[in-house]
Parts: structure tokens; C-alpha cells; sequence
């Protein structure tokens, strides 16, 4: 019995510190990027932050794309600056702003050099649509002419 008890204690214990990896910027970047769009869909869609969220710019977060920290600077802006003190007070938008805050610094200071972009399409971060093609796109067009 104290041999199961204690192979189970030790299975568990191995787990938990297999969940215990730091983030890498990355990651980071990513999750929150996710946590944001997510925040801001809520706010577009709760009845006591839907007027607030008219004020606000359309933004589709790509930490792959080169224009999101000219995006983020101008949400960052209009969260901080907006018209309304009820809506500036309001909980949902001061953690859209503390969210936004820490992404922009992570993208800018923390992770300067360790993201990617692979694109500088600005028109996909206020649409949604890329109006480009990826690279990888052209380049399996070139092999399908190549042969």
C-alpha cells in the first residue's frame, strides 16, 4: 500500500514539474497576445463596456507581424487616454490596459531581438485579412511553376 501511495506521490510530482518550464518571450508574447484579443472580445460584446469599446481601434494582434508595435502604441493610447472617466475606471478596460502595457514592453524591450516577424502587412492587424501572400505561399508557387 505505501508502495503505491508512494509511486503515485512521486508520478504526481513529476508531472507538476514538467508544467514548471519558464516561458520562453516567445510563448509569452503569444499567450498573451491571446489573452488580449480574448479580453477585447468580451469588452466588445459586455453591455456595461460596449459603449466604451466604440472608442476603440480594430485590431487583430500578430506578434508575427512587424506593424503590431505601431498597433499596439496606438491601442495603448486610446485605452490610457480614453473620452470617458467611467469607462477609463471600468475593470475590464484597466486590465486591457495593463495586458496591452505588458505585451508592448515585452515585443519592444524584454524580447527585442528574440521575435520574428515575418510579415509587415499593417492592413491584416486592422482587418483580420492578410492582403499579401506569405512567403511560404510564393515559394510553393515557384516550385509548382518550376516543374
Amino acid at each position: 500500500m505505501r508502495l503505491g501511495l508512494a509511486t503515485l506521490v512521486c508520478f504526481l510530482s513529476s508531472v507538476w514539474l514538467t508544467e514548471c518550464a519558464p516561458p520562453t518571450c516567445y510563448s509569452r508574447a503569444l499567450g498573451l497576445s491571446k489573452e488580449v484579443m480574448a479580453l477585447l472580445d468580451k469588452i466588445h460584446t459586455y453591455h456595461l463596456t460596449k459603449t466604451c469599446a466604440e472608442v476603440l481601434p480594430t485590431i487583430f494582434i500578430d506578434v508575427h507581424n512587424s506593424c503590431i508595435t505601431t498597433k499596439l502604441r496606438d491601442l495603448l493610447y486610446v485605452v490610457l487616454n480614453h473620452p470617458s472617466q467611467f469607462c477609463r475606471e471600468r475593470p475590464r478596460m484597466v486590465l486591457l490596459k495593463r495586458k496591452v502595457q505588458n505585451l508592448y514592453t515585452i515585443i519592444t524591450r524584454i524580447c527585442y531581438r528574440d521575435l520574428v516577424f515575418f510579415t509587415d502587412d499593417c492592413e491584416a492587424i486592422d482587418t483580420g485579412h492578410s492582403s499579401r501572400p506569405h512567403y511560404a505561399e510564393d515559394r510553393l508557387q515557384l516550385l509548382q511553376e518550376e516543374r
